[in-house]
């Protein structure tokens, strides 16, 4: 399951970015060519963030989910593509292609409190 390791490098990024306010919601985009599932992903994320610090206890993590898209050198069409195992043109299925999009993984932004404390287990923001 590599969607731990993944969520202990976003955590790497925001962390430093956070300076010790409480990081509400980090958006990242995630390449459907990636081989990440969602589902682990987010999983993951509430894992290493309860192990991580408190100011990301209850930090939501939002998916951008990016297809693949193709530009084909053969017939000179800029499609999407919906196979993850075979990256071709869907108009020609020649495969000498630019891969365009669906490779990406990236923080896109992070949202923070200022002023937060915790009190018997909730957050509450000064």
């Amino acid at each position: 399951m590599h969607e731990l390791s993944l969520c202990h490098a976003i955590a790497g990024v925001v962390k430093p970015h956070a300076r010790g306010r409480h990081v509400d919601v980090v958006r990242v985009q995630v390449g459907v060519l990636r081989q990440v599932v969602p589902e682990s992903l987010e999983f993951c994320w509430s894992l290493v963030c309860q192990q991580l610090d408190e100011n990301m206890v209850d930090t939501v993590l939002d998916l951008e989910l990016v297809p693949a898209e193709v530009f084909c050198r053969a017939c000179a069409q800029r499609a999407q593509i919906t196979s993850r195992w075979s990256v071709c043109c869907p108009a020609c299925q020649s495969t000498d292609v630019d891969l365009l999009r669906g490779n990406e993984f990236l923080v896109t932004s992070v949202d923070v409190s200022e002023g937060v404390t915790h009190e018997a287990g909730s957050r509450k923001v000064k």
